[in-house]
């Protein structure tokens, strides 16, 4: 077996190596025997790199070793770097030894090298050879990236990590829309939101968050819907939904910043010219948008929900800059929702929308437990039901405010990517469960 300590990736390899000794391990990207040379791209975490096996030029059973490679095997080079003015990188190596670690079947389900391409439900079906494509090893590089802003940024402004159980005895938005569970003879639901926790959490800690799944038990069958999905989720004590309006802006901004300045090859190879969000984003109360579909002979009225139809025509008013809609109806937000002081029909809650999608919703949380149990049922739910958390409103639960960020949805937005599927290593929705 190699020795990895010794290893080294394509991306530090550079002309100025000309002459090094090197050992390399990855899959076999691809094979062009010429006869008397075989060229073999050699594909790593990293990159690709050019492998020239030459006739006279390398040891026999290195040619013959060459010539019986196929796509997707691994393999262990040992081998020179030389610079060349052909090679893509400027450099190829030229091996003195390849050692076949595993091999591949010789008929890959899917192409990884792109040559010929294949619909997204094949490529899901076999998604771990898909996720061997540079369009998915960029992907997945800035979803990375963009994990490590929304930690750091937060964590910069006094917010702490925490972790909400994902299996729980109580509805966090009602009984709809749960996957049930069987815990021990007794009913319990997967987690559609943290948000119960994150309230009770922020009575503790003041500021808090939440990187970790969501379920939804919707028949959806869109390209922007998934029954478990990462949400990004904050709570903060003695704010209101201004306040967390303004920190998600900035968290945004921030996102495309550094994904702008840090993913710079990863946006090349996916053909992206990533445009940073100028602040304030613009800020559209729900009424505005009403009277603005009114006014284009659109059927919709006070009181509807907005639909992606409704949404998409509104977003030409804006373009590619993400925009707030603000004071939705009290009747279309959860019962912990913070009706307006002065019209009680209106809410203190927001969307964040980039063009027609949705990716953030928030706003004022109720802190008084007379008011929210009385929210409660007029949403036709049943307080005792919610006893547990309802009792520590009874010793000093603050003014607060939060929001929940869809990551998938953020990602599917900012890299132009036309089904939410493709920023998701292995999405669930309603028809997949597998792989």
């Amino acid at each position: 077996m190699p020795v990895c300590r010794s290893r080294v990736f394509t991306s530090q390899l550079s002309p100025e190596m000309d002459g090094r000794v090197v050992h390399l391990l990855g899959w076999v990207h691809d094979v062009r025997d010429l006869g008397k040379i075989v060229f073999v791209l050699l594909r790593d975490k990293e990159g690709i790199v050019q492998l020239t096996i030459k006739a006279g030029s390398v040891p026999s059973e290195v040619l013959e070793i060459a010539k019986s490679l196929s796509r997707e095997d691994v393999i262990h080079v040992e081998g020179v770097v030389k610079k060349s003015q052909i090679a893509k990188l400027g450099i190829e190596v030229i091996p003195y030894k390849i050692e076949v670690i595993s091999k591949s079947d010789r008929v890959v389900p899917i192409d990884i090298t792109g040559k010929t391409p294949a619909d997204l439900n094949t490529r899901l079906k076999y998604r771990v050879l898909d996720l061997r494509r540079a369009e998915n090893w960029a992907i997945f590089r800035i979803q990375h990236a963009v994990l490590q802003v929304i930690r750091s940024f937060l964590v910069e402004r006094g917010f702490i990590e925490v972790f909400t159980p994902k299996i729980i005895a109580t509805a966090t938005e009602g009984g709809a829309n749960l996957f049930r569970v069987d815990y021990f003879g007794k009913v319990a639901y997967l987690a559609q939101s943290p948000q119960l926790y994150k309230e009770q959490l922020c009575a503790v800690f003041e500021r808090v968050f939440e990187i970790a799944p969501a379920f939804r038990a919707e028949k959806h069958d869109t390209n922007y819907h998934l029954n478990e999905f990462i949400s990004v989720d904050i709570e903060m004590a003695f704010a209101d939904m201004f306040d967390v309006m303004e920190l998600l802006e900035d968290l945004i901004v921030e996102i495309y910043r550094s994904v702008k300045d840090r993913c710079r090859r990863e946006l090349q190879v996916l053909g992206i010219d990533l445009r940073v969000p100028e602040k304030p984003f613009p800020r559209f109360k729900y009424s505005e948008v009403i009277d603005y579909l009114v006014e284009r002979g659109i059927e919709v009225k006070w009181g509807d929900d907005l639909s992606t139809y409704h949404l998409k025509v509104f977003s030409e008013r804006v373009g590619q800059q993400p925009y707030f809609i603000y004071y939705w109806p009290t009747a279309l937000r959860p019962f912990y929702t913070k009706p307006c002081d002065d019209n009680p029909e209106e809410s203190e809650s927001f969307d964040l929308n980039i063009e027609w999608l949705e990716v953030a919703s928030g706003g004022t949380r109720i802190h008084d437990k007379d008011l929210l149990e009385r929210r409660i049922r007029e949403q036709g739910l049943d307080p005792q039901s919610f006893s547990s958390h309802l009792q520590f409103f009874k010793y000093g639960m603050p003014p607060h405010a939060g929001w929940g960020l869809g990551l998938s949805r953020l990602l599917m937005m900012m890299l132009r990517r036309k089904d939410i599927r493709e920023v998701v290593l292995y999405p669930r929705d309603r028809y997949r469960l597998e792989p």
